[in-house]
């Protein structure tokens, strides 16, 4: 393999025309210029440079590979300077898959935080329920996961995984229905949201001995709430999806001890990337530490407010 300082030394040479210039330009003393010629033509078995009067010109066999030689020191400092604006996150790009109601409360803080610190890297996200955002993870489609999972979470295996904070649920009903426990509402219609939210419902409503009739699924948190707000069943939902959206005709009770884990999971060895790292750190940073459901407020869909 030939040696990226002796390919150096032939391009100084073929660019200064004399081992002299050469060793000048390159800070190396005259003999190292000349080592460095002889150890080369050994290593490439033909002759490079040959004398003329005091002087030395490169053979067509020189000419050759000074040439080749300074379109891959060319590309060598090119990778060097790009490896080192990457690692000052000077650039880059970093892809985050996130769930909706974190990408509606504390994903957009850390977003703008990163971008401030960091605007030369390209930072992207994505909507993605956990199964899908774990999916794109192992596919190395996004460089983090922010999901959230309940006891039966999604396979993480292979995966590097940090908590968060504890996302408490509340019980969703309509503001003048009485009854603080699921079992209270046992015999009312229900509102079931994705396919791992309802089995949740399911699992916690059994616990409480019964099971409840879900008439309408939707995973959208505004969507069930207006669906409450009309009376037509009551629901279960998460503080993050409150805080995002709160409306004001629906009553939000903590259900103690229940609560689905948030976290952000990486794939392969530590360390991450410099941008991975530094966008995991603005997520820590932005999290809420006990999110909790935001204060009643009219909804836009509410007949009094449609403008």
């Amino acid at each position: 393999m030939l040696d990226v300082t002796r390919l150096r030394v032939l391009v100084a040479v073929a660019r200064h025309g004399s081992v002299t210039a050469a060793a000048e330009a390159l800070h190396y003393a005259q003999p190292s210029v000349s080592h460095h010629l002889a150890r080369l033509e050994a290593e490439t078995g033909s002759r490079l440079v040959q004398r003329v009067g005091r002087g030395i010109r490169l053979t067509e066999a020189g000419r050759l590979l000074a040439d080749r030689a300074q379109e891959i020191l060319g590309r060598l400092d090119s990778a060097e300077e790009e490896l080192a604006a990457h690692a000052g996150l000077r650039a880059g790009r970093v892809r985050l898959a996130a769930f909706p109601s974190a990408l509606g409360t504390f994903v957009p803080a850390a977003a703008a935080a990163f971008d401030a610190d960091h605007p030369g890297v390209d930072l992207r996200f994505r909507e993605a329920e956990p199964p899908e955002a774990v999916g794109l993870l192992r596919r190395g489609e996004v460089d983090v996961a922010l999901i959230f999972a309940h006891d039966d979470g999604p396979d993480l295996a292979g995966l590097r995984t940090e908590e968060l904070f504890e996302d408490e649920t509340y019980l969703i009903a309509p503001a003048g229905w009485d009854g603080d426990r699921l079992a209270d509402h046992r015999e009312r219609r229900w509102i079931g949201g994705c396919e791992r939210c309802r089995d949740e419902l399911l699992r916690v409503c059994a616990a409480e001995g019964f099971t409840p009739d879900i008439r309408f699924t939707t995973d959208d948190y505004v969507a069930a709430q207006q669906l409450v707000a009309r009376g037509l069943g009551v629901t279960t939902l998460p503080a993050l999806a409150l805080a995002a959206h709160r409306n004001e005709q629906v009553r939000a009770v903590p259900l103690p001890g229940r609560a689905r884990r948030v976290l952000v999971a990486v794939a392969g060895e530590p360390p991450d990337p410099p941008a991975t790292t530094a966008l995991l750190a603005k997520l820590r940073a932005s999290r809420p530490e006990r999110p909790a459901a935001a204060p009643a407020r009219r909804s836009w869909a509410d007949p009094a407010t449609r403008p």
